[in-house]
Parts: C-alpha cells; sequence; structure tokens
C-alpha cells in the first residue's frame, strides 16, 4: 500500500445514508454493499409481501470478476508524500458509497438496485378520465 499523508483542512458533508462510511486515517479492507428495490407506481399501492430479495436473480448473480493473467511492472516515484486538500464539500453519500481520506489496502464495493415502473396502460387511463 502506498504511503502518504493525507491533509484536510475543511470537510462538510450533508448526508450520509443507506450502508456509506466516511472514514478518516488509514485502513487495509473496505468493503460496501447495498441493495434496494425501487418500485415506482402510477397509482398508490402497497403491498406487505413485496420486497422479498431472492424473487429477483440480480441479487442472487454471481459477479464475474475478470482475473489479471498478465504481468504488472510499477514503479513509484513519490516526490511529495503529503496530499494537502483545503475544502472538501460533498453535498451526499449514498448506497454503499465511501468517503475515505488516508492510505487503502483493498477495496470492495458492491451495490444492487432492481427498478420497477408499473403504469397503467393508455387505454384504462382514458377510459378512467372519461377521454372516451
Amino acid at each position: 500500500m502506498l504511503q502518504r499523508t493525507s491533509s484536510v483542512d475543511r470537510i462538510n458533508i450533508d448526508t450520509i445514508a443507506f450502508s456509506s462510511v466516511f472514514e478518516i486515517g488509514d485502513s487495509c479492507f473496505i468493503k460496501g454493499f447495498s441493495r434496494a428495490i425501487a418500485d415506482q407506481r402510477e397509482a398508490e399501492y402497497f403491498n406487505a409481501k413485496e420486497g422479498n430479495f431472492s424473487v429477483y436473480p440480480v441479487f442472487s448473480e454471481p459477479i464475474p470478476l475478470i482475473p489479471i493473467e498478465e504481468d504488472i511492472t510499477m514503479q513509484t516515484t513519490q516526490l511529495n508524500p503529503i496530499i494537502r486538500v483545503h475544502n472538501i464539500d460533498i453535498i451526499g453519500v449514498s448506497s454503499s458509497s465511501v468517503v475515505h481520506i488516508g492510505n487503502s489496502g483493498n477495496i470492495s464495493m458492491e451495490a444492487r438496485v432492481k427498478h420497477i415502473r408499473q403504469v397503467y396502460p393508455k387505454t384504462a387511463l382514458l377510459k378512467d378520465e372519461n377521454f372516451s
């Protein structure tokens, strides 16, 4: 892991939500995970049996990680081992995100969202609004 010192004079974060992290300092391993079902309906309707993640394959499908099979040679020279930042202003951090000031070893992030939009057919809308 690269060794640098991070210097931040001021940081302002308005909102941190849904499995997100604000980390100050070095870390060996960060793993973020978030899942959500976003159901958008034209008519208001709630079914208490909804929200079962196992029903949707998107939440259980493995994520393919393609191995790096080529040799990688890297040489770094840090002329200045200090990263200096005066001001950081963040509106929001959400859904398995990380704001990290410091050095990191391994980072693994995963966010899965199933979007569902339920709309009426046009013929049903016209009939309901007395346009026929």
